[in-house]
């Protein structure tokens, strides 16, 4: 991954170059990963606009860093931030970005007074999210990952299902789908799953609980594995006996509008309109309050990232993005129906990584 690394951050050079600062300072952690390959609870990465990159993280990781990332020069410091932003300075970089969106008012604060006592004066610039920007669109490796991530969320819940039954508490559920993730080759779960019956499924991000089972319910599951450090995010809701007529009607809407979704997502579609293209299907039927949420997100080293699709949302897919799509429809005192899937931006129509049947399943 070396080269791969090297490559992503001659990438970011370029847009640090184009805002006129002589280095970008990276103190997301997430980001710093993406750019060098290491893991670490504590790291910090300068990328100048011409030249090479430094890394900086304490003792604990060195030897991770070494290991990892060894075409990089380390700085061993505790105040990984305010050794780089001495580094930039030393190295002639007149003005020093930062990632605004990152850093706080107080560690703003500490670098502010870090270049106050530094022998050549440097500028601190506020940049936007420009890793972010980058990160959007996936390399094959990546989508790699992610496919194996979901593959493994897909087992899981194949696995599972015989244990959905009247009487079982949603926590346990809950439980026996993080089990089998593990069991099927996860990291660890990708979030906190959401397993929602009855009533409690008209709450998006119900917490499960100790409610048990019982039979006419719709039981909504929202579960992923991590993988490679990559997040997959599906989402089924089954029933439990043969569903009432409401049950099946409002199952049978959230799958359309999803499918409709899925049809929207291509290269150059606005985030925007994708949203509209299930949005409206479900507002047609006259339960466009009862969808509180945007369709969905992007997914990759973080199970929340650019972009994001909803109604009040701005910008263009492209080719290469992976995204969910998460229509819901959620009745209060009733319960609700949420479908999601993890699938990839593609010129010839979506690529969906996640591949259990979204056929209303009766248990």
């Amino acid at each position: 991954m070396g080269e791969t690394h090297l490559a992503r951050r001659r990438r970011l050079a370029a847009l640090v170059a184009a805002r006129d600062a002589g280095a970008l300072l990276v103190t997301r952690l997430v980001n710093v990963r993406y750019l060098t390959g290491l893991d670490s609870s504590r790291a910090a990465l300068l990328v100048a606009a011409d030249g090479p990159a430094v890394l900086a993280t304490d003792g604990r990781y060195a030897g991770t860093a070494a290991e990892v990332c060894p075409e990089l020069p380390v700085v061993v410091d505790r105040q990984v931030a305010g050794a780089l932003t001495a580094r930039a300075a030393a190295d002639g970089h007149g003005r020093l970005g930062f990632e605004a969106h990152d850093v706080t008012v107080e560690q703003h604060a500490a670098l502010t007074e870090e270049t106050g006592r530094l022998d050549r004066p440097i500028e601190l610039l506020p940049l936007g999210p420009l890793v972010e920007e980058l990160r959007m669109v996936k390399d094959e490796t990546e989508i790699g990952l992610l496919r194996e991530a979901c593959a493994i969320t897909d087992r899981a819940f194949e696995a599972v299902l015989p244990e959905i039954r009247a009487g079982v508490t949603e926590r346990a559920v809950a439980v026996a789908l993080e089990r089998a993730m593990v069991d099927f080759g996860a990291e660890r779960p990708a979030f906190e799953s959401i397993v929602a019956s009855g009533p409690n499924g008209a709450v998006p991000h119900h917490h499960p609980g100790g409610r048990e089972v019982q039979a006419g319910d719709l039981v909504t599951m929202d579960f992923g594995a991590l993988y490679g450090g990559y997040h997959a995010d599906m989402t089924r809701t089954v029933a439990i006996g043969e569903p009432a007529g409401w049950q099946r009607d409002v199952y049978d809407l959230v799958h359309l509008a999803q499918r409709a979704a899925l049809d929207a997502a291509l290269p150059g579609a606005g985030t925007r309109d994708v949203d509209a293209a299930a949005r409206e299907i479900i507002k047609a039927a006259g339960h466009g309050a009862a969808f509180t949420h945007g369709l969905g997100h992007g997914v990759g080293l973080e199970i929340h990232e650019a972009p994001f699709l909803g109604y009040d949302k701005t910008g263009k897919l492209t080719d290469r993005v992976p995204i969910t799509a998460e229509p819901g429809v959620y009745l209060t005192g009733r319960g609700g129906v949420r479908i999601e899937d993890t699938f990839v931006v593609r010129a010839n129509g979506p690529e969906i990584l996640t591949t259990t049947t979204k056929d209303l399943l009766v248990l």
